[in-house]
């Protein structure tokens, strides 16, 4: 699983710093999350497929979330995508996206399939094989909704030397994978287990911006591997994380700290703060294992 941060401060861009997105690698799949201005440039900067990114997720229509994906939409375009594009976002953002093009003349040459979302319950939004996709619903000034993306469990490993010490026939080898005992090459019974390993822990990542601190949300997102949070203000600026419906960093550590959770991001940063390494003082306080969002850094776990 590899997260990139192509953005991780609120509210305008800067020279030096960029609104909230990011790039998911998890199972084979590449998952936008946010689209900020400057999303595409990040994306080439960094050099990021365009054409691998099949699917968008909008936590909010607040500008410094999705004001870069209207280019993103068109650049897709002029570059003639065939694939199609699917968005999932809240109720109104098919309106303001097809609005820019119907205006420009510029609809897309692939298809563009909205996901259009208003339940305040945690809900499914995208299943295959291998990966699920949960909203996180959140508590903004507006509706906002994280989301949860988790690993199905994969097919168990084989243990090749005891596989081949059974004498069990190489058309087997894929029912072994699925858990089923089978029939060896003198007519024995072999059991799974003896002749596999389950495969790889499933890996999760939750991803909440924006929000006020929120303890429902800790059931959903509980003993997940990855939490990137919201930390916009520091505490001693809590009234204003208040007013405006954000979080503090300790407040983020304490929704990881209270869900279990492996390890724990922060971003989302007031740029009103010069030294970042604050927040991560600050959550350290209540949360061990905290680490730092930056434009252009990239984790892997």
């Amino acid at each position: 699983m590899k997260l990139s941060i192509l953005g991780c401060y609120s509210a305008t861009p800067r020279t030096l710093n960029n609104t909230t997105s990011q790039v998911l690698e998890i199972n084979n799949h590449m998952f936008l999350i946010d689209c900020g201005e400057g999303t595409q440039v990040q994306l080439r900067k960094h050099k990021i497929k365009f054409n691998r990114i099949k699917h968008i997720f909008i936590s909010h229509l607040h500008g410094d979330h999705f004001f870069g994906l209207v280019g993103l939409v068109s650049t897709f375009r002029l570059l003639t995508r065939e694939t199609d594009l699917h968005i999932y976002g809240p109720k109104g953002i098919k309106e303001i996206i097809t609005l820019q093009m119907k205006l420009a003349d510029s609809w897309t040459n692939y298809r563009l399939i909205f996901h259009e979302l208003n339940s305040k319950n945690s809900e499914l939004i995208f299943e295959d094989d291998k990966v699920e996709v949960y909203t996180i619903p959140l508590n903004h000034r507006v509706y906002t909704n994280g989301f949860l993306f988790k690993e199905k469990e994969g097919l168990r490993k084989l243990k090749i030397h005891a596989v081949e010490d059974a004498n069990i026939n190489v058309a087997y080898y894929r029912k072994l994978t699925q858990g089923f005992d089978v029939e060896n090459e003198d007519g024995i019974t072999i059991k799974n287990e003896t002749v596999t390993k389950p495969a790889e822990k499933p890996k999760s990542y939750a991803f909440c911006s924006d929000t006020m601190y929120k303890e429902d949300i800790i059931p959903i997102i509980r003993d997940t591997d990855v939490l990137y949070h919201e930390s916009t203000f520091l505490e001693q600026h809590a009234h204003l994380a208040v007013k405006t419906k954000h979080s503090t960093a300790k407040e983020a550590a304490s929704i990881a700290k209270q869900a279990n959770i492996e390890t724990l991001i922060l971003g989302h940063y007031s740029t009103r703060y010069g030294d970042i390494e604050e927040f991560k003082t600050e959550a350290k306080t209540v949360f061990e294992n905290v680490k730092l969002a930056e434009d252009g850094k990239t984790f892997e776990f």
